[in-house]
């Protein structure tokens, strides 16, 4: 099989890539990304394309397999540019699949595409129209559109969606304090134990799980023949009483009103990237089950929700990183770069 990725160096993209060279039913890998990385992995080729606007067709011809990661979540002060790498990048994905004639796409669409059921717990019949207030919930419901539109269109191309919890690594450690913490935030305090206190908005409870797991299940639908929606996530479901074993501090609950006014200043300020829109996305996502998976797919995940987030806290309170431009890891000029450039101005 040959198999395409789009986001192949980010996050689950590296992972996932890493899977696909060492598994016998894979013979041929194409990495894209917007920055090729440096490195060398088995049965894999790099190529540098942006979605938004590159010539597709050429990567995509001869191949089994499409598995579409590309995402921005910044700038996030520059609506349209994440519009444009999301939206009109995903339907150039999927439009480039059709006209190659390619067997199955896997997309990665996200819990934060479910519409709203805070504490509810959800299958993957759940509807998934997001919240209209939050770029990001915006633009993976109307893919989730596209998908609908591409899957009625296109009966003989094997579609499968996955939608995890939140995805964490040590080496995608400093890549997400990048783009949801900003460069003020002292490492030290991430450290498992060093901060006292951790308050969070009332009524935080959220899944996660580790991305080797959820590079598993991305590997499962590419080399079997499931169709439709899967969730992705570990247990347990992480509270107030598992986020402070997981961090070893006290957490203590704030009003979520004061929290998201507090964060919509900040990132007005330019103090932090991310908006106070996606605190409110976060607060209000159901909780998903995960049979579908663990049925069709044979896939359990190997490490907890909690571990996973220890195992995040820690890479970002040690600067960890990986090796592609994405998950570089934590330096000095790094963060004077994200400042000098304006806290979610760039990409």
């Amino acid at each position: 099989m040959k198999v395409v990725v789009t986001g192949a160096t980010g996050n689950v993209g590296r992972a996932l890539v890493e899977r696909l060279g060492a598994d016998p039913h894979i013979t041929e890998v194409v990495g894209l990304a917007r920055r090729p990385p440096d490195v060398s992995l088995p049965k894999t080729r790099w190529a540098s394309v942006d979605v938004a606007g590159d010539d597709l067709a050429p990567h995509f011809r001869g191949a089994d397999a499409v598995v579409h990661l590309a995402w921005l979540f910044q700038p996030s002060h520059d609506a349209m540019a994440t519009w444009e790498a999301n939206a009109i990048g995903s339907e150039r994905v999927f439009r480039s699949v059709g006209d190659a004639d390619v067997s199955a796409l896997v997309y990665a669409s996200s819990v934060g595409a479910y519409s709203p059921a805070p504490n509810q717990w959800v299958d993957e019949n759940w509807p998934t129209h997001s919240m209209p207030t939050a770029a990001y919930g915006r633009e993976k419901a109307y893919v989730e559109r596209l998908l609908d539109t591409f899957e009625a269109g296109h009966p003989e191309t094997r579609v499968v969606r996955m939608r995890p919890a939140f995805t964490f690594t040590r080496s995608s450690a400093t890549e997400q304090r990048r783009l949801f913490l900003g460069p003020f935030m002292p490492r030290r305090l991430a450290r498992p134990g060093t901060a006292p206190v951790l308050p969070v908005p009332k009524g935080t409870v959220f899944q996660s799980v580790h991305t080797d797991d959820v590079a598993d299940a991305y590997l499962a639908a590419v080399v079997g023949t499931a169709r439709g929606a899967f969730n992705l996530a570990a247990e347990p479901v992480i509270d107030k009483v598992s986020l402070g074993e997981a961090l070893s501090t006290k957490v203590v609950e704030l009003p979520a009103g004061a929290f998201t006014a507090a964060m919509a200043a900040a990132w007005r300020l330019h103090l932090v990237p991310a908006p106070a829109e996606l605190l409110e996305l976060f607060l209000r996502l159901p909780l998903m089950r995960t049979d579908r998976a663990r049925a069709e797919l044979g896939w359990s995940p190997r490490h907890s929700g909690p571990d996973a987030l220890r195992i995040a806290a820690a890479g970002i309170a040690e600067g960890a990183g990986g090796d592609t431009p994405p998950l570089e890891p934590d330096s000095l000029g790094g963060r004077v770069e994200e400042i000098s450039t304006g806290v979610g101005e760039k990409a």
